[in-house]
């Protein structure tokens, strides 16, 4: 195997990471491994706690594919076992465990996912309750004796907690002792996670050094912050990109981000390993729009192609800017008699309920051919001519009568 000289993959490797723990062993295994042909094995966990994955995801997914584009073995993990859980990271309380079927359901589509970004022909993919799964009571008694709480109160998540009187269960102490088993069980060289799994990771390092194995040098990457700009990404806070959005949505959820996020997202989601930031700044202060707008099809762009980009552009222009309805609106056929608004919202899909149509209403959030709908006992008798019904910002149906023939 013919690999880049050791300075050349540690600029890469080093490039948007937080903390490598430790450039010194690192640089050890790169010139073992360029001196033996054999690449390194590189290990990044996700759990299937939801069943998308998000922009957020891809931070540490792009750094995986570094590594594969070097020429070492990328390992994706998915934590089916370690999800029923629930990582403790971060949290105020203790988190909702899933049953192993959500668990195995979720993780079903994050392969394909990844492979958005990682080259699937060269990913080893595992489930850690292949491993996990089979350990005794016996063996779960022996892992613990090898970290105390003293170290585990160490964290800060459960220090806090401690300190505020808030409960911390037993099995979340398990769970960076799994996750570590995770890399016991691999003998991985490398392990990648965000700045949020630092102690989980270290907890793996320590783990691999007691069952005679050499320690795993850890490697943290930024967490990304979500479209509103405050918290971390994340689906349950309703701040995410998804990797499955559909190219309208990919774009306009990324126009939505403030503007002081714009240089952080194109550093650690669009830029090549070689690629240079230099003019970025001074675009975003003389034009942040086009700057975004820039971005949002270049991530478009990744993940679906250059064309569905341009498209997605183009309907946001149409839609947003010279508020026009969008080219491709589904039509809905009715029979030709009177449909209460709130009724036909529900029908269309564009309500889940009848109050959540009722609220849509009241907020001035329902049009019919471009006029506000704001009595919510209003009806609509679909008729030949096609009526434009528009809820929200995005959402847009066509509603008719039945053709008779």
């Amino acid at each position: 195997m013919h690999f880049p000289t050791v300075q050349e993959q540690l600029d890469i490797i080093a490039g948007n990471v937080v903390e490598i723990i430790s450039i010194e062993e690192l640089e050890k295994k790169l010139q073992h491994s360029l001196r033996s042909g054999k690449p390194l094995r590189v290990k990044l966990g996700a759990d299937p706690s939801r069943p998308d994955l998000h922009l957020g995801h891809s931070v540490v997914l792009r750094k995986l594919r570094q590594f594969q584009d070097l020429g070492h073995e990328a390992i994706l993990i998915i934590g089916d076992f370690t999800a029923m859980i629930g990582d403790p990271s971060g949290k105020s309380k203790t988190r909702p465990q899933l049953s192993a079927g959500e668990a195995r359901e979720n993780g079903k589509s994050y392969f394909e996912q990844a492979s958005k970004i990682l080259d699937a022909d060269k990913t080893t993919i595992c489930y850690n309750s292949d491993w996990l799964g089979k350990m005794t009571f016996s063996d779960v008694i022996r892992l613990s004796s090898h970290y105390t709480v003293a170290r585990m109160l160490e964290r800060d998540d459960f220090e806090r907690r401690y300190r505020s009187n808030e409960p911390i269960s037993i099995h979340e102490f398990l769970y960076p002792l799994a996750q570590g088993m995770d890399s016991v069980h691999l003998k991985n060289d490398v392990e990648l996670g965000g700045t949020d799994q630092k102690f989980n990771l270290l907890v793996g390092r320590d783990l691999q050094r007691e069952y005679g194995i050499a320690p795993q040098t850890c490697i943290t990457m930024e967490l990304l912050v979500g479209t509103d700009g405050k918290e971390k990404m994340s689906k349950s806070l309703g701040n995410a990109v998804c990797f499955n959005d559909t190219p309208h949505d990919m774009y306009g959820r990324t126009l939505s981000i403030p503007d002081h996020l714009i240089e952080t997202w194109h550093s650690l989601l669009v830029s090549h390993i070689t690629g240079s930031l230099a003019g970025l700044k001074e675009s975003i202060e003389t034009n942040p729009r086009a700057a975004k707008r820039s971005l949002a099809k270049e991530i478009v762009a990744q993940y679906y192609s250059p064309e569905a980009a341009l498209e997605a552009e183009e309907h946001f222009d149409r839609v947003f800017v010279q508020k026009k309805a969008p080219d491709n609106i589904g039509l809905f056929e009715f029979d030709a008699v009177s449909v209460p608004v709130v009724e036909l919202l529900v029908r269309l899909g564009a309500a889940p309920s009848k109050s959540e149509a009722r609220r849509m209403i009241q907020q001035n959030a329902v049009t019919a051919d471009e006029e506000k709908i704001t009595d919510v006992n209003a009806s609509i008798v679909p008729g030949d001519e096609a009526i434009i019904i528009k809820a929200g910002k995005r959402k847009f149906y066509k509603v008719a009568a039945k053709k008779s023939f």
